[in-house]
């Protein structure tokens, strides 16, 4: 990454929504959707958005930080975390594979896996190192016992 520049989540993000949408406004090759896929991007985008919230408030309630790039002073396990070690993360990614259905283009279809191996590799791994240092033995029982995605 650039020097100085923060490696955050939403800056990625940002980065991959901007790319769909450059994709299908000015290199779609082929439109493969319909209406129909439209309206499944926008549930699915929606649902994303859902999944976000409920995540976030969980971190509230258990007054750690939802920063990356922070040590974790809480194992979250409860709520949406029972179903996904990720779900912020699941939730961007749900966004963006949305926003690639709404716009209906062939060239945007690989973004949302680039996103999902981008997330995994610059954030999902260290934040996995970072339970397990924090937590030991309670952290390796749920990243066993629970999917990284769903």
């Amino acid at each position: 990454m650039l020097k100085g520049f923060p490696d955050l989540p939403p800056l990625w993000f940002l980065l991959a929504l901007g790319l769909v949408w450059v994709l299908g406004s000015y290199l779609p090759l082929v439109r493969l959707f319909g209406p129909v896929f439209q309206a499944a991007g926008i549930l699915l985008t929606l649902t994303g958005l859902g999944l976000i919230g409920w995540a976030a408030l969980w971190f509230w309630r258990k007054r750690t930080t939802i920063e990356p790039h922070h040590a974790p002073t809480s194992l979250i396990v409860e709520g949406p975390y029972r179903l996904s070690r990720n779900p912020i993360y699941l939730g961007l990614l749900a966004i963006v594979a949305g926003a690639v259905l709404w716009q209906g283009a062939a060239s945007a279809v690989p973004v949302p896996f680039a996103f999902a191996a981008i997330l995994s590799r610059r954030f999902i791994e260290p934040e996995e190192a970072a339970l397990r240092r924090a937590f030991g033995p309670e952290a390796e029982r749920y990243l066993t016992a629970t999917r990284r995605w769903l």
